[in-house]
């Protein structure tokens, strides 16, 4: 098992993050049971991801900086660069796959990022190699990154601070950077915590994975929950979520159309695939009893798929 975020490095990137990711409200669901939403869709990227960005950044030196960033994601990393790279006045590249919904891509470009459209098999490829023919930038990882999964248990320390007693944690699972990073903080806080991993039943790669004891190839189909969902899982982060994850609870796309529904219409909060899936994993009663978080990822939804999902 490789080493799982410290409370040092979670700390460290909190000041490092600061100033560009806000702290963002932990809010009681309107229904039962007792469910709490952890509502990262508020960030100004409108998802978490601009935490582990900002850590990275921070963390890289200025003169590698200079030559821009590449990152290849579905669509929130993606914008979390673009976000960063504007500030600093450097170019962005971003290779998204070409199921990438049209409402992130619009948002990458309007922040100045350059979008390059591949299969997604090719996709997939620029996570294994870091790297994209033909991009020189320092590239960016959107979850296998030590610093990434430091900036994402930012989270987990903010949710200790707002709810001390908290008896189990629900987090999307992408590529895992979210769920580890959360996990490796809360757990150092509250032992007695659980943290469960969210997967939606269309590319659940994580729950095959637990079963068969090793990362393993799943089926993947493309829907309203684009922002988790994969393949497989790389092994490194296998190896990080035996030791930090407590399970897998798998939803399916009624159930997670169902928890976009009922956030909208009782928290009027507007979330995006993966973070309703986290809500509906956190209601079916698989993460246990008591007081029950949800990390609510991620607001970049395209509005007429929420329409579609909702009706």
């Amino acid at each position: 098992m490789g080493m799982p975020v410290t409370l040092d490095a979670a700390r460290e990137a909190r000041r490092n993050v600061a100033g560009t990711a806000i702290r963002t409200p932990l809010v009681r669901l309107n229904a039962e049971p007792e469910v709490y939403l952890k509502l990262e869709n508020l960030q100004p990227i409108g998802s978490f991801k601009i935490r582990g960005a900002a850590n990275v950044i921070a963390k890289t030196d200025r003169e590698r900086l200079a030559k821009g960033l590449v990152t290849a994601s579905a669509g929130n990393m993606a914008q979390g660069v673009a976000f960063c790279a504007r500030r600093l006045g450097i170019p962005a590249t971003v290779v998204m796959p070409d199921t990438a919904p049209e409402t992130k891509v619009r948002a990458v470009e309007r922040l100045g990022g350059r979008v390059i459209k591949v299969p997604f098999e090719q996709w997939w490829r620029a996570f294994e190699e870091r790297s994209f023919p033909g991009v020189e930038a320092t590239f960016i990882h959107a979850f296998d990154d030590p610093n990434v999964m430091a900036g994402n248990g930012t989270i987990g320390l903010e949710l200790i601070e707002d709810l001390p007693d908290l008896d189990a944690v629900v987090v999307p699972w992408g590529g895992g950077g979210l769920a580890c990073g959360i996990a490796g903080v809360v757990k150092a806080l509250r032992p007695q915590a659980k943290v469960y991993a969210a997967e939606v039943a269309t590319a659940a790669p994580l729950n095959a994975a637990l079963k068969a004891g090793a990362p393993v190839t799943v089926n993947y189909e493309p829907s309203f929950v684009d922002g988790i969902g994969s393949k497989t899982v790389f092994p490194r982060m296998f190896a990080e979520a035996q030791g930090l994850i407590d399970g897998s609870i798998v939803m399916t796309l009624e159930e997670v159309a169902a928890a976009l529904k009922l956030v909208a219409e009782r928290n009027r909060v507007i979330a995006e695939g993966a973070g309703a899936c986290a809500v509906a994993a956190a209601l079916s009663g698989e993460a246990g009893q008591g007081k029950i978080a949800a990390i609510v990822s991620g607001g970049n939804i395209d509005l007429e798929k929420f329409c579609q999902a909702v009706r």
